[in-house]
């Protein structure tokens, strides 16, 4: 048997060709997307104080507050309407009348619908009366005028419906997430309404008020995020997704009801898609079919999140909304060091039926920055098989972590290095973000930071359609 010599110069040349294997390697597991060069300031976030202006209760005795509007059934057809009261319970009642009938006119030129009351307890503290009301059967595309208060200090407000669904309507969603209530958050709110963009909708993924930031998470925060929003939220739908912060389970002062104050304050139109809670539901908007997922429901086989989901994406007629969204808390692609893989368990059980079902974006929030992923899935691994890399898939969603609305946790700004192949683009920043429907096969998605212009955009990118234009979308394609 022969014996294999190396000379020195054979040791160099294969020594090179180690290094170099090691470098292509790592050019394959490790080639991520941009990091954004821009340094934010660090600084705390600071919560408003209670006595600042944006937190100004209306005058005027039992005037009605905390005002906001949801999207109310299946197709836009339908708002709820709620508002909070007090001094005393007050009417039920909603006054409303189309755009041309004038304010003054006497309530027989108007329309009226009642609502139902609410109250509840947490701890130490005891809600105002809350209203909610529901209009149903409302034009398409039409804009309405509403009144609240009626027999003490009315309020009037207006919205506008959304076009009657259909595959090239097109709309305009703002994106924002994890707000909270402080200068930064009011930052970000400005920013919204400020861009040139008009939204005409907000697509909010999750964490409102951060009240259990409190001692005993203190409610009256949350009635002071109510007034704090109600700028906008009041005049256009607010599409709500419940976050970790909405849950206020905390048994150490006798609460053990999850997303008590949340449930009893803001309602969803869930009943109208078959869900059996307020936390899981989808409506139809314009060209998109809209899916909010609970991260903090239990989603499991068997259980009533994962048998409505079953049976909902198959429902979707992409005829009909050709933009499939999904909105959930718990991000499943992270590449942040804060909650790392938190979404990992949703992931497994939901992914392969998000790209069977060619779901076009995924927004989430819970991570205080912002990440959007290129198109990638991982679905092949079955525990023996070590497929466990996400890889590219034209047929997955984009995934996007919007959570940087601006809360008093502050931001998240340690990263995992390197950036990973499935991150096109990351920035510890606050800001909010736009997708503009424009038809069946084309939107157009930016990320503006709260430091730049209104029209900045920070981070863009043209979405082709999954179902109609299903063609390479990703950072480099576009470049």
């Amino acid at each position: 048997m022969g014996v294999l010599r190396f000379n020195q110069s054979s040791f160099s040349y294969f020594g090179l060709l180690f290094v170099l294997s090691l470098i292509l390697q790592a050019s394959v597991l490790c080639n991520g997307g941009l990091t954004s060069s821009f340094v934010r300031k660090q600084e705390a976030s600071v919560d408003m104080p209670l006595n600042s202006d944006v937190f100004k209760v209306p005058p005027g005795y039992n005037a009605p507050q905390q005002v906001h509007i949801t999207q109310g059934d299946e197709l836009g057809r339908g708002v709820i309407i709620s508002w909070v009261t007090v001094d005393e319970p007050g009417s039920n009642t909603v006054l409303y009348w189309p755009d041309g009938i004038s304010s003054s006119s006497s309530h027989h030129h108007k329309k009226k619908a009642e609502g139902k009351l609410y109250t509840y307890r947490y701890f130490n503290y005891t809600s105002g009366f809350i209203h909610h009301c529901e209009i149903r059967h409302l034009k398409y595309n039409t804009k309405y005028h509403y009144e609240v208060g009626i027999d003490h200090t009315p309020r009037k407000f207006w919205f506008v419906t959304p076009p009657e669904v259909g595959p090239d309507v097109p709309y305009t969603f703002g994106l924002i997430g994890d707000l909270g209530q402080t200068f930064d958050s009011n930052r970000t709110l400005t920013h919204y309404e400020m861009s040139p963009e008009k939204g005409q909708a907000v697509l909010f993924v999750g964490d409102l008020s951060y009240a259990d930031n409190y001692p005993n998470h203190d409610n009256n925060r949350w009635d002071s995020w109510g007034r704090f929003a109600e700028r906008s939220a009041a005049y256009q739908p607010w599409i709500w997704t419940a976050g970790n912060h909405e849950l206020d389970f905390e048994p150490s002062i006798g609460e053990t009801v999850p997303f008590k104050p949340f449930k009893n304050r803001y309602r969803t139109p869930y009943k109208a898609s078959g869900s059996t809670s307020p936390l899981w539901y989808s409506i139809k908007r314009a060209s998109a079919h809209i899916i909010v997922l609970s991260s903090y429901s239990a989603f499991g086989k068997y259980t009533p999140q994962y048998q409505w989901l079953e049976a909902e994406l198959p429902k979707v007629n992409r005829t009909e909304t050709p933009w499939l969204i999904v909105l959930l808390h718990s991000p499943w692609y992270n590449s942040y060091n804060y909650h790392f893989m938190e979404g990992e368990s949703m992931r497994v059980m939901f992914e392969q039926w998000f790209v069977e079902h060619k779901v076009d974006v995924v927004f989430s929030g819970h991570v205080h920055a912002y990440e959007r992923s290129e198109r990638v899935s991982n679905i092949a691994y079955n525990i023996v098989n070590r497929e466990c890399t996400p890889k590219k898939d034209q047929s997955a969603p984009v995934y996007i972590t919007i959570g940087d609305g601006g809360n008093i946790e502050g931001l998240a700004n340690s990263m995992t290095e390197p950036q990973p192949a499935y991150s096109a683009y990351r920035e510890a920043s606050f800001g909010h973000a736009m997708l503009s429907i424009k038809n069946r096969t084309h939107a157009y998605y930016a990320w503006h930071r709260n430091q730049d212009g209104y029209a900045v955009e920070s981070d863009k990118m043209w979405f082709f359609n999954r179902h109609y234009n299903p063609v390479d979308d990703s950072t480099k394609a576009q470049e």
